[in-house]
């Protein structure tokens, strides 16, 4: 039996049980991932019973400490474990495991089952976002109770991770985790599963690099684990290394432990075949005699075993209840705080936000990216919760909130730095960025952002991906939005990128005509909290007089009739972002010519497809001879709205080294060209 103290016969029995169902399940679906949950389940089931602050009966209690599996694909690990813990799983939920509409998918789906605190599978995603609930965590201790001793608030809890060779492999886990170091996150906990084994084999055919010294070199705290010799886990270590863990408050900790694969399986113990594949049922009957268990019972759960583990949910309710106390203590001493809390919980905006934002007069022309930094600190002014920074670009992005501090630990001797500043600096790290956003989000309280130049969102499309998947409110910022930054070149000029992003399901980008769109559509993506990309000009934009136009509330409709025509129109002129001026000056133009024109301002194609059918019709005009879609990228995506007789200006290959002047009329972006193919096409 495990020598650690409180641990019974029950609890070891309880591992055997937890081990033989990551086989059974496994075999039961014919597919899936057994090795690492059966090698991890003495560890998640010690972490979960002894260790992760959590109550099985309220899986949003803000006291919780927060558990990611970054190896999503052993997500046995964890659905056992919220099975033993009493969160609404059952013995059938396991046994309908990878089924159609069960409640465990492949892989752990944030909101579809109750317990998960993200979406996991893309490897290096859940360690990378892990760094962003930690920070979070640091953010919304100086909203709450930044007085409090390190250690001693109620708000401090612990972000727990399981990760494995793989995540640690992937970059965004490289980019993160060196943030997390010169960040100090002292409460994030990663335990890193280190078995050697990946799809194709030894991981040491392509990993062989010293992890512990990385990782002590990015600043962490590291733990070696031995494996005990038979292969099984050193529980009594690993348990003493969590607690080391938990002492250790200004550096992120990695638990190194070393794993078999599938032990105790007798043949695939230690072999990629137990990674990603069912182990027969020989196989699986053999080790359930490894085990000490009957290997003709499958799904067994004895109930007296299943009783011993769920007495986590009394030691999960005690611990809620103490909080509970402390809570009604703070409560009373901090009001002001209290109320704000109770806003922040409820993902509520304050009435005023609205008359908060700035009014761009007409007659100046400004860029979109500098309106939406004069609308960051705007929005900053009014809402605490909103914070946020760029990948090192924040100058140019225009993503600073003056004098708010830079978000650092107080040991930082950089200037400006302060453990609850409201400006991240993520470091020219775009994927670990938006993963950050991600973790940042998903921690409940706050509202953030990050930046970098519209080219790069490439790097980041794993993360705006996941946002949408998990369909939460990450907000991500990309100036330099076309060709229209000039002089940096194709290499710098986004193209294809608007046409990308729109294929993500459940996103929404955002690109702004004027400045005053800017500042509503910021509110929009605010009120929806829904994930969203804005889309923002490096070059000098006109401010739409707004006296002799519509009113830039209508963005968020998605789509609106800017500026009508003088009698029925022929042409609907549909344009996004910097284009929109150029189909207002081709407006005038053409209405010169007797070709009656409409424009519509089309800054988000997905709220627009929100709209009814009868306002759609409305906007893009039927009845019209021709409609015409301008945007400075790929034509993919606009023939649904200007029909197989409309014509698209657009931009089909690269970009080139010269000013945004230069290029607009190079390749056709002017009023000329616009008024030329509407005349050509209507024979005028």
């Amino acid at each position: 039996m495990t020598k650690l103290a409180g641990w019974t016969q029950l609890d070891d029995q309880a591992v055997a049980y937890a081990r033989a169902l990551a086989a059974d399940a496994v075999q039961n679906a014919g597919h899936g991932h057994p090795g690492t949950a059966m090698a991890l389940a003495p560890v998640a089931y010690n972490l979960f019973q002894r260790h992760l602050i959590h109550d099985p009966s309220d899986a949003q209690w803000l006291g919780r400490d927060r558990f990611i599996l970054s190896c999503g694909h052993s997500s046995l690990t964890l659905y056992t474990q919220l099975f033993y813990s009493g969160y609404g799983l059952e013995l059938d939920d396991i046994k309908a495991f990878r089924h159609a509409h069960s409640l465990t998918p492949a892989h752990p789906e944030y909101g579809h089952t109750v317990g998960v605190e993200m979406t996991t599978g893309p490897l290096g995603a859940g360690i990378a976002t892990s760094v962003g609930f930690a920070m979070a965590a640091r953010y919304e201790r100086g909203l709450l109770d930044p007085d409090a001793p390190a250690g001693t608030s109620l708000f401090d809890h612990w972000i727990w991770v399981i990760c494995s060779d793989g995540d640690l492999q992937e970059g965004v886990s490289a980019e993160a985790s060196s943030l997390a170091g010169t960040q100090g996150l002292g409460n994030l906990n990663v335990i890193y599963d280190d078995n050697r084994i990946s799809i194709e084999g030894d991981t040491h055919l392509s990993f062989t690099e010293d992890v512990s010294a990385r990782y002590r070199a990015y600043g962490w705290h590291v733990i070696e684990v031995p494996t005990k010799s038979d292969g099984n886990v050193d529980l009594e270590a690993l348990d003493a290394a969590m607690i080391s863990a938990k002492a250790e408050l200004t550096k992120p900790s990695l638990i190194r432990l070393k794993t078999v694969i599938a032990w105790p399986a007798p043949k695939l113990r230690n072999s990629a075949k137990s990674h990603g594949a069912a182990l027969g049922d020989d196989e699986v009957a053999a080790t359930k005699k490894e085990l000490g268990l009957n290997p003709d019972e499958k799904f067994a759960m004895p109930a007296d075993v299943l009783a011993h583990a769920r007495k986590v949910k009394e030691r999960g309710s005690t611990l809620h209840k103490e909080w509970d106390i402390k809570f009604a203590t703070w409560k009373s001493a901090n009001p002001q705080r209290a109320e704000l809390l109770e806003r922040l919980v409820k993902r509520e905006l304050p009435s005023n936000l609205e008359s908060a934002l700035p009014v761009f007069p007409a007659g100046k022309d400004v860029p979109t990216r500098k309106a939406s930094g004069d609308v960051i600190a705007a929005i900053a002014n009014v809402l605490p919760e909103f914070w946020g920074g760029s990948a090192d670009l924040a100058e140019s992005n225009n993503t600073v909130i003056e004098g708010a501090g830079s978000f650092l630990p107080s040991s930082s001797d950089m200037k400006g730095a302060n453990p609850y500043g409201r400006m991240i600096h993520f470091g020219i790290r775009e994927h670990a960025m938006g993963m950050i956003v991600n973790g940042i989000t998903l921690h409940g309280l706050s509202r953030s952002f990050g930046g970098t130049f519209a080219v790069f969102s490439d790097f980041m499309r794993p993360a705006a991906r996941l946002a949408a998947i998990m369909d939460i409110g990450s907000t991500f910022v990309w100036t330099h939005d076309s060709i229209g930054l000039g002089e940096d070149g194709p290499t710098h000029q986004p193209v294809e990128h608007l046409a990308a992003l729109r294929t993500i399901p459940n996103f929404a980008v955002v690109r702004p005509a004027d400045a005053n769109e800017v500042a509503y559509a910021w509110l929009s993506i605010l009120r929806r909290n829904k994930p969203a990309g804005i889309l923002l000009s490096r070059q000098n934009l006109p401010v739409v007089d707004r006296s002799t136009h519509a009113p830039a509330s209508n963005v968020d409709k998605g789509a609106y009739v800017l500026k009508d025509s003088s009698t029925a129109a022929e042409v609907v002129l549909i344009a996004t972002g910097s284009e929109v001026s150029v189909a207002l000056a081709a407006q005038t133009d053409l209405e010169a010519k007797g070709i009656s024109t409409r424009v519509v301002s089309a800054p988000c194609l997905e709220w627009f497809n929100e709209q009814a059918d009868s306002y759609k019709d409305q906007v893009l005009l039927k009845s019209a001879k021709l409609r015409v879609s301008i945007e400075a990228g790929v034509a993919q995506g606009w023939r649904e709205y200007i029909g197989d007789s409309g014509i698209a200006i657009s931009l089909e290959h690269f970009g080139a080294s010269a000013s945004a002047a230069t290029l607009f009329k190079e390749y056709g972006f002017t009023s000329e060209n616009v008024v030329s193919k509407v005349s050509k096409a209507l024979g005028k």
